[in-house]
């Protein structure tokens, strides 16, 4: 994994009681159930509880034991650390402004983690300084904690419909403070991430009778429709806006 150099900050990590973690990760496993990211069956398999025992625990009706909880943790390679957001939140944001180097992310941490732990980081994308404190935010209020830049790289498949703007492998820099179908410049279409199911899509998109159009930039690729959800707006599938694109050679 590709690192940069920094000096450590000597922080006063805080503490969390029993009670305090127990909830803590019962609200995580909720969010990621909500994220469609989990299930109470798939949550049931991977550790051998019944789903009427787990299902319990989610709603408040009972407390489960330490081994439970290790079993929960280990099954979502979760630790108690992936549970403090206060550390989570001092890991993350000083590589930003102070360094000007970004978090190179796979997909699914792009999608749903308000931020990223150092652990969850592929590598790091550096850039000049200054260059990310040029960029205009448009966020949403749900996006506005979430750790702002994230970087992913393109696969092949999914750079076809964008090809030559976005070539196999590239990576992409996404301002996930920036939710808005709103051009970012005059007369230019935003190039989004989206997110398509359960991976990111790097598309141009309109919102046209209740559904997302993304649009290719390949002229031989189709546009796609996704569909909301009941209760979901069209910016909670835009998980930010392409700021940046690296071609490797």
């Amino acid at each position: 994994m590709g690192s940069i150099s920094y000096p450590f900050l000597v922080a006063e990590f805080p503490q969390m009681n029993f009670s305090q973690m127990h909830e803590k990760l019962r609200l995580e496993l909720l969010r990621r159930i909500q994220r469609d990211t989990l299930s109470v069956s798939l949550l049931a398999r991977q550790t051998g509880f019944g789903q009427s025992h787990l299902s319990n625990f989610l709603n408040c009706r009972r407390q489960l034991s330490i081994e439970a909880i290790d079993r929960l943790l280990a099954a979502q390679h979760l630790t108690a650390a992936d549970l403090l957001p206060a550390l989570q939140s001092s890991l993350a944001m000083p590589f930003e402004g102070e360094r000007d180097s970004v978090p190179l992310v796979s997909h699914h941490s792009a999608l749903f983690e308000p931020y990223i732990r150092t652990a969850a980081a592929q590598g790091w994308i550096h850039l000049p300084v200054g260059l990310l404190q040029t960029i205009r935010a448009r966020a949403a209020n749900s996006r506005r904690a979430w750790q702002r830049f994230v970087a992913v790289r393109i696969p092949a498949a999914d750079a076809l419909a964008m090809d030559p703007l976005v070539l196999p492998e590239a990576i992409t820099l996404i301002d996930r403070h920036y939710n808005s179908f709103h051009p970012y410049r005059p007369n230019r279409p935003n190039l989004l991430a989206i997110r398509n199911g359960g991976r990111l899509t790097v598309r141009y998109a309109d919102f046209l009778a209740n559904r997302l159009v993304l649009r290719p930039h390949a002229l031989t690729s189709q546009v796609e429709l996704i569909d909301l959800a009941p209760g979901e707006s069209p910016g909670d599938l835009i998980a930010g806006r392409v700021a940046l694109i690296l071609n490797e050679p």
